[in-house]
């Protein structure tokens, strides 16, 4: 079976590959969209994209139920060593670094143009996207929250068949710079991220993803909370 995703609101995103998963920035607790309980979800291994409470998340109690590795940059890697929050299982690494994992595939800080800081008010380094080469030869990229940039086009010179744009806007790009982004990276199919949670960043995903029908040869797939994508 290839490698699928599932959508569980906001960006929190959960792949399935290999018999492994990988859990992204899992706010899920306090989340109104969120199509999971913290309690049940399963994770290998966690990605955490910046410190902003609605993406750490539910991070460390995950981490300890389960036993998931996290992946973050080095300053949030650092938090979450630090004996308040108590994680052993932690690679801080930084932008344009990667790391195999085994049985499930390396995994590449990016850029990304934003803000970090952690809840308890900690400085949480340069936020960052993730370029993922899954073993079974899948390419994802996760934007996560960021600005539109042109280095996206390196990105996409990698061969990427999924990658998670934000349309939010307000604290992120909004509509009409994600399909700027989707011409840059030339990806095999689209997923917005990072709206319809809260008031600011309502937007309508639908007529996003005719544009993007419209100006790129890519697939959009919007998603409902809880459902899942198999990525071709």
């Amino acid at each position: 079976m290839s490698t699928r995703v599932r959508w569980l609101g906001h960006s929190c995103l959960l792949f399935e590959t290999q018999g492994k998963h990988v859990l992204v920035d899992p706010f899920l607790t306090g989340n109104p969209k969120a199509a999971a309980q913290a309690e049940e979800v399963p994770a290998d291994l966690i990605l955490l994209s910046h410190g902003h409470g609605d993406h750490v998340g539910d991070t460390v109690a995950i981490a300890k139920r389960t036993g998931a590795t996290v992946v973050t940059n080095y300053e949030i890697g650092e938090w979450l060593k630090a004996p308040a929050q108590g994680l052993e299982k932690v690679h801080g690494m930084q932008h344009g670094g990667g790391l195999h994992f085994e049985g499930i595939g390396r995994v590449k800080l990016t850029l990304a143009f934003h803000g970090s800081v952690l809840p308890d008010g900690t400085y949480g380094g340069n936020p960052c996207g993730f370029l993922i080469k899954f073993d079974d030869g899948t390419t994802v990229y996760d934007a996560a929250d960021t600005a539109l940039f042109s280095d996206m086009a390196l990105i996409g010179e990698e061969g990427v068949d999924l990658a998670l744009l934000p349309i939010g806007d307000y604290y992120t790009m909004g509509p009409d710079d994600a399909v700027r982004a989707v011409k840059l990276i030339g990806p095999k199919a689209v997923m917005p991220i990072h709206y319809n949670t809260f008031g600011p960043i309502v937007q309508d995903a639908k007529s996003w993803a005719d544009k993007v029908r419209g100006a790129t040869k890519a697939e959009p797939v919007v998603l409902e909370p809880g459902d899942w994508y198999e990525i071709k």
